[in-house]
């Protein structure tokens, strides 16, 4: 069995983690991933202290295994949620859209292990610095909002900055990614839009189908006008925002407007023309909706398969 540093490190059975997917991933699903042996994640997205405390209770309720929560640190709420996390001392906490260097203090002295995604080398130092146990490498092939670097660029060199672990993520759909990513010198691996066809993932199920029924060239990026691009499904909302980025008859502030709200349209209502339905591009790759038990099986026997007893972090 494939076992490296992040699995003694957070007490899991495989390394990999699933990412915190904004209305998607709740607490229901981070405990079916969390009870299969990865760390399950709760996405806090832009909720209050009420609705996290709530998935964190549901999530132990389903599970005694280890799950984490992930912060986004443009949220409203960042500052009363990061208190409730600590309150709560979740297992883990990922970070993303920001520095948690405010936070990290105080989460260290919960007893909580703090490992944030990194888009660059410059970040990835300023974590290690400041407490991380580990890292989340995400390259510009995942879905959500991307990062100008591509996962084959990017992880290596976080990997050369630092000697936290690092978790590799962004086109990663299989084994052969997970193979990859560990030549690349990570010890673990985040998968998002796999996870999101996952039976337990509460995902409306047009969602699902759209990801299930996606080609090699079915996402598209939109929102770098805005500085904050955002990878999904191409839809006639995308297309909208798309044509609406190059125009110059719409201001910057009108141009954020008409996302606001857009990913809950496509995740709870399955709003088909005015939802953004965020995923990364190994949508094409997902063939069919598994329990997440299952998922996490076949990618680590087919990854052990293609490694057959390569990779120096091994067992």
């Amino acid at each position: 069995m494939i076992k490296t540093r992040i699995c003694d490190l957070l007490g899991i059975q495989y390394p990999i983690f699933q990412g915190g997917m904004a209305w998607i991933a709740d607490g229901q699903l981070a405990a079916a991933v969390s009870e299969a042996g990865g760390l399950g994640i709760i996405s806090a997205m832009n909720a209050d202290s009420e609705y996290i405390r709530k998935e964190i209770r549901k999530a132990r309720a389903l599970t005694q295994k280890p799950f984490g929560v992930n912060l986004m640190l443009m949220s409203p709420f960042a500052d009363q949620v990061a208190k409730t996390l600590a309150e709560e001392k979740v297992s883990v906490v990922t970070t993303g859209a920001g520095n948690p260097s405010k936070y990290m203090k105080m989460w260290n002295e919960a007893g909580i292990k703090v490992i944030p995604v990194v888009p660059s080398v410059a970040m990835t130092r300023l974590v290690t610095r400041a407490g991380a146990v580990a890292v989340i490498a995400e390259g510009g092939e995942s879905g959500g909002h991307v990062g100008e670097l591509s996962t084959m660029v990017l992880v290596p060199q976080v990997c050369d900055a630092t000697d936290l672990p690092v978790i590799a993520a962004g086109g990663i759909a299989d084994g052969r990614g997970v193979a990859a990513a560990f030549m690349l010198g990570a010890e673990g691996v985040q998968l998002g839009t796999r996870f999101l066809v996952a039976e337990e993932c509460n995902v409306h199920p047009v969602y699902k189908q759209k990801i299930l029924k996606a080609g090699d060239l079915a996402t598209m990026t939109t929102g770098k006008r805005l500085g904050h691009p955002v990878r999904s499904l191409r839809t006639p909302f995308t297309r909208e925002m798309a044509k609406a980025e190059y125009s110059r008859d719409i201001s910057d502030e009108e141009l954020e407007q008409m996302g606001v709200g857009a990913l809950r349209k496509a995740a709870v209502e399955g709003n088909e023309k005015e939802g953004c339905f965020m995923s990364g591009q190994i949508a094409a790759m997902v063939k069919q909706e598994q329990p997440a038990a299952q998922i996490i099986r076949e990618i680590f026997d087919q990854a052990e398969t293609v490694l057959s007893g390569a990779g120096k972090w091994i067992k």
